[in-house]
This record gives structure tokens, sequence and C-alpha cells, in this order.
């Protein structure tokens, strides 16, 4: 099976040449070479490449940089400006992006954005004409997803992160997954897939984290192996779990069938990005 990763964030040092927005508690740097190096050391085929919000904003300049060194490993994914009244044209112009397979919003509670901002119809709208999946970062603020997913029933979305708000530091809060019915509640949205991805984050138990298999088993069931795409979140976890303790677990558990773990891994990200890897 092919194993693709729904979600990695890489990127340059901070330096004046391309400065970050905010220095989050990540690594100095984690660039494409060493991102492919982490992959191809638990083999990893390919991943989703989301360009580092926190630090890039709307830029994803480094992101095609990295695509174009390392063609067939990765797909692309842009953060779109609500706030842009020429984000149409943006999208339209990321569509013909070598690698580009989508774009993002971020809707965190602390954003403050109400659904019916006419700068999010504007790029879900564009999102649906130009056939792009939408990443929608929702976690802490299902509510206000939800509503977004239901305003536009013709957009595809890609629910970032199970939808739940994840430690950036150990230990899990006490009530991990405090709002997994809210998510379960999601699955009825036909127009939504789901990230498996930080899952280990969430754990309160030591590695190999054999608590989120019951909370995750309710999520496979409401939402169907073939909507939820695995993935690390890596970097944005690497201080909680490294890149290979966040991978292996989904490797190496016998709570999974070889089928469902091949679409787990691989086949829902695929299908929901119209994206596979390639060795070139």
């Amino acid at each position: 099976m092919a194993i693709i990763d729904s979600q990695v964030h890489a990127y340059e040092a901070n330096t004046p040449k391309r400065p970050w927005h905010t220095v989050p508690n990540w690594p100095a740097h984690v660039t494409g070479d060493e991102m492919v190096a982490a992959m191809d050391m638990v083999g990893v085929d390919g991943a989703i490449f989301i360009s580092a919000f926190s630090m890039y904003r709307y830029d994803a300049s480094y992101a095609v940089e990295v695509q174009k060194a390392h063609p067939g490993r990765f797909g692309l994914v842009k953060p779109v400006d609500p706030d842009d009244p020429a984000v149409a044209e943006v999208i339209g112009e990321w569509k013909t992006t070598p690698g580009a397979v989508g774009v993002r919003i971020m809707m965190p509670k602390e954003a403050g954005r109400d659904p019916g901002h006419p700068g999010l119809d504007r790029i879900l709208r564009a999102a649906a004409r130009y056939d792009f999946p939408v990443n929608l970062l929702c976690w802490g603020n299902l509510e206000a997803g939800a509503a977004l997913i239901d305003r536009h029933p013709g957009t595809r979305f890609i629910l970032d992160h199970l939808g739940i708000l994840q430690p950036r530091v150990p230990p899990a809060p006490p009530e991990p997954w405090a709002d997994l019915p809210k998510v379960l509640n999601l699955a009825r949205r036909s127009n939504a897939v789901i990230k498996v991805s930080g899952a280990c984050t969430l754990s309160r138990e030591p590695y190999p984290f054999p608590d989120i298999w019951d909370p995750l088993a309710r999520l496979f069931d409401a939402w169907g192996l073939d909507r939820c795409l695995w993935g690390t979140d890596w970097t944005r976890a690497h201080a909680v779990v490294n890149y290979e303790r966040a991978v292996e677990p989904f490797l190496r558990t016998d709570r999974l069938s070889d089928a469902d773990r091949a679409m787990l891994m691989g086949g829902a990200c695929a299908k929901a990005y119209g994206w596979s890897p390639s060795r070139q």
C-alpha cells in the first residue's frame, strides 16, 4: 500500500530571507529535505504538505520550492485569506501550481470569524469551481465549522485534526476527547471527510498510546474508514511525539486489518485529494 501522511509542515529556519510571522515551539527548521528523510526512515511514501500558517501566513512559496525539489512526494495545500477581495483569483492561480491539491481556512474560536463572512463564501464557491477540497481548522469551534459546511453543500471539506483541540506540549488534557460527540455528529455531512491527524497527542498513556483506539473506533464507525485520513501533524506535534512514534502505532496495531490500514493510511487521502505519491 502507498502510505500518505495527510498533514505535515516543513519550513526553513527563521531568517530575513523568509521570516516567520510567529515563533512556535517547533524545531528551528525542518526543511523539505529533512521531512523527506524522516518519511523515508519509516516508509511513508508521500504527504500532504500544509504550508505553515503560524510561520508563513498566506505565503506558500516555500511549499512550492519543496515540491519542485521532491516532485511526486508532496501534494500542496495553501491557506487562503477571507479578507482578500481577490481570493477567488488567488485560488484560480493556485490551481495552476504544480502539486497543488487544496486550500485551507483557519476558523479556531479565537479568529472570531462568523460562518456567514462574505470572504468565506468567496473561498468556498471558488474551491468548488476549481474542484479543490477545503481544509478546515475549526477545533474548539465545531459549531461554526458545521454551519459553514452546511452553508456550502456543493463544496468538499476536509476537517483538520479530528476536529479536536490538541496540545502543543504534554500532557494531554484531563478529558482530551470531550468534543468527540460533536465530531461524530459532523459525520452526517456527506460533503466532509476528516483527518485522523495528531491523534497520538491526545493520549494520556506512554508510547504506543493504547488509549487512543477506543475513541478512534467510534470515529471510524461514524465516518467510515474511506472518509478518515491518517496523518501525523508533524512538526506541530513534535514536542509531544516524534515522527517515528506518530507513525508506528498505526502500522503495528492489531485494531486494524490490512485492508483497513491501507484505506486509513493512504487510500482515503488519495481519494479526498485526487493525488497519490510517486517516486521520481
